[in-house]
């Protein structure tokens, strides 16, 4: 296909709007570079320096520039995947920036109508999209993966945290891995008491993609205490799940 036809073409399985080979986009992962310096700067335990980025807004808008010209298409699947969960975690922190300082919890930047997720301000592939375009009808039914639950942030306390690196297709299983063990076995986002195990939210919310078994996937990454006590609490286990912390994840 030559490269000033510029065809659009939706993957049927995916739900993925593609522009493939268009002259405006480039055909190679994205350099992300300069993201991981912003990260590796403004990203400390999770915890984001809003007012560090805001500083840098500049080299994150131009980041978002190169993701904007970027073809999704012609990446490979680990390139792909991880392609999106940089863009989800790069635009959520875009979008916090909009309304920084004021903004004390991301719900604060949707409105009565409209959750800020559904706001359709993400410049991808030649498209305007939202955050939820991208968990939803792109992450979670083309990759079918539960562990992007713990790799995409939403600015807020009781989610997963920001990792200070971005995700790239070499390491990204092992990315992956890393966020789901740490989330699990923090200590604070799930955790046991007697025979209950109280889950964060996100199992609730997302139950059908970790296959109505929480204890069971939980168990499947659970280490030291967590893994000692689920064991010892055997079929007896209950699950019970954690309110939701949206405030910001500032420092």
């Amino acid at each position: 296909m030559k490269a000033n036809h510029g065809i659009k073409w939706l993957a049927t399985a995916a739900g993925i709007v593609m522009l493939a080979a268009s002259a405006s986009l480039a055909q190679g992962p994205p350099d992300h570079l300069a993201y991981g310096e912003l990260l590796a700067s403004h990203v400390h335990n999770g915890r984001v320096d809003y007012k560090g980025f805001k500083a840098d807004e500049r080299r994150l808008d131009h980041y978002l520039d190169l993701l904007s010209q970027t073809d999704p298409a012609l990446l490979d699947r680990n390139e792909q995947m991880a392609f999106y969960i940089n863009a989800y975690n790069a635009w959520t922190i875009k979008l916090i920036l909009d309304g920084y300082p004021g903004v004390k919890s991301i719900k604060d930047l949707g409105s009565l109508f409209q959750a800020p997720w559904k706001k359709k301000f993400v410049k991808l592939y030649g498209q305007t999209v939202s955050l939820d375009h991208i968990e939803h009808d792109i992450l979670r039914p083309a990759f079918k993966d539960p562990r992007v639950h713990f790799a995409v942030n939403c600015a807020s306390v009781s989610c997963p945290p920001l990792r200070g690196e971005p995700y790239s297709g070499k390491r990204l299983d092992w990315q992956l891995n890393d966020a789901v063990t740490n989330f699990i076995n923090d200590g604070q986002s799930n955790y046991i008491d007697g025979d209950t195990l109280y889950a964060s939210r996100i199992f609730k919310w997302f139950s059908e993609d970790f296959g109505n078994d929480i204890a069971g996937y939980i168990r499947s990454y659970a280490t030291g205490d967590l893994a000692v006590r689920m064991q010892k609490a055997g079929k007896s286990l209950k699950v019970e799940y954690l309110d939701y912390d949206w405030s910001l994840n500032g420092k």
